[in-house]
């Protein structure tokens, strides 16, 4: 049974993994276990905010993500009939940031960095893959984890990075608040080269009947790929909606007015895929020595970009109180609650408020409501004052420096 010197983290997702990059740079011991045999390939995320690609930079991965990743300085909002309405240059935020732009790399090519950084720099972290954890305990002085195969470890503190049904949020017995959305989400992959149309890296397309979110994400190197992400409506099944005479329906509706045209009359397609999309915040993201990271701690709809930059700065500020706590001996418990007060209130305002805010911006059925937003995002955009505003919240800078601002 091992000691208490070391953090025990659950999940070798994005934010277990750099949880454990951040610790391990430091010298602290750390065990990350994993229940799948490998790192899974996650298709959903991919957009890194200016704050982020900070943060994974000083992490020591910001090379080889700008090695492999598409750098996207703009980014548009747009009405499917009528076209570009917004079109936000992340250039305004140069004086903030020296990554005045998003950075598009799949999750499932982030993982792997992180993993290849941890092995190289970081030998006080080990990594345990096939290790599912099946009870989770806690006591005055640590916690205890046993797994599926009756093993047990002893750590100080444990990090519950193991997404939506969390073992970890399950021993602390807070409530998992929110909502499920009625609607599915398509995500279709294809090789269509929609930069040639007008579309920047990043997009969304408003309409009451069929909206998008449109993303260029480097798959296996030039050109990439254009994964667009739309919803689906609760009586139609999975199976009709991936039929792909119903995708390419979709894709043509969506772009017919972008002037597309397919060799063919058919999108080349690659990955197509339907998940549920969920508006969940734990009501504590701490509780005793177990603490909650990523979707463990938080979920929301993919419209901003938000939940893997939210769990990438939730990692990096929990490693750092835990770096206070196991290296300076501070105590744990004014410093946990501190991680709960920055990162809890943080993401229910810019997280879960702002997708929330861009789902019903995008679908808005009401022709007058419709209007009035779109004429909003018009003048924002055309004042640069108003734009730069809007990008530092959306940019998500706003809200890191907000949670830094708490004491």
């Amino acid at each position: 049974m091992q000691t208490e010197d070391r953090i025990l983290i659950v999940g070798a997702g994005p934010t277990g993994l750099a949880a454990a990059l951040s610790l391990g740079l430091r010298g602290i011991p750390v065990t990350l276990l994993e229940a799948e045999p490998a790192l899974t390939h996650d298709l959903r995320a991919g957009s890194y905010h200016p704050p982020t690609v900070e943060m994974l930079t000083a992490l020591g991965i910001g090379d080889a993500l700008h090695a492999k990743g598409i750098k996207v300085p703009h980014w548009q909002i747009r009405d499917r009939l009528e076209g570009v309405v917004a079109d936000f240059d992340l250039g305004l935020l140069a004086d903030v940031t020296p990554y005045p732009y998003r950075l598009h790399l799949e999750q499932h090519r982030l993982t792997p960095l992180l993993l290849d950084r941890i092995t190289e720099a970081a030998p006080s972290v080990e990594v345990r893959f096939s290790a599912p954890v099946s009870e989770v305990a806690q006591d005055a002085d640590g916690v205890t984890l046993t797994l599926e195969s009756g093993e047990t470890l002893r750590g100080a503190f444990v990090i519950g990075c193991d997404g939506a049904r969390s073992v970890v949020r399950r021993a602390t017995g807070v409530a998992f608040e929110g909502f499920t959305w009625p609607d599915r989400f398509l995500v279709a992959s294809t090789t269509y080269d929609l930069g040639a149309l007008g579309f920047t890296g990043a997009g969304y397309v408003a309409d009451p009947e069929l909206w998008a979110a449109i993303f260029h994400v480097p798959d296996q190197g030039p050109p990439g790929l254009w994964r667009l992400a739309y919803a689906i409506q609760p009586e139609e099944t999975d199976e009709d909606a991936l039929a792909p005479a119903r995708i390419q329906g979709n894709l043509h509706k969506l772009l017919e007015h972008s002037g597309a045209n397919p060799p063919g009359g058919v999108f080349e397609l690659k990955y197509a895929s339907i998940y549920r999309v969920h508006q969940r915040v734990a009501q504590n993201f701490a509780a005793g020595r177990l603490i909650l990271a990523g979707d463990a701690a938080h979920l929301n709809n993919p419209l901003g970009g938000m939940g893997l930059n939210g769990s990438v700065h939730d990692a990096v500020n929990i490693a750092d109180k835990l770096a206070h706590i196991m290296l300076d001996g501070a105590d744990h418990e004014p410093l946990l609650d501190l991680y709960d007060r920055q990162r809890r209130p943080i993401n229910v305002k810019a997280v879960q408020a702002m997708s929330i805010r861009n789902k019903r911006l995008l679908e808005e059925r009401d022709p007058d409501i419709r209007r009035k937003h779109l004429q909003d995002l018009r003048d924002t955009v055309a004042d640069p004052a108003r734009a730069r505003a809007y990008l530092l919240d959306s940019s998500m800078i706003n809200s890191v420096r907000d949670a830094a601002a708490i004491t």
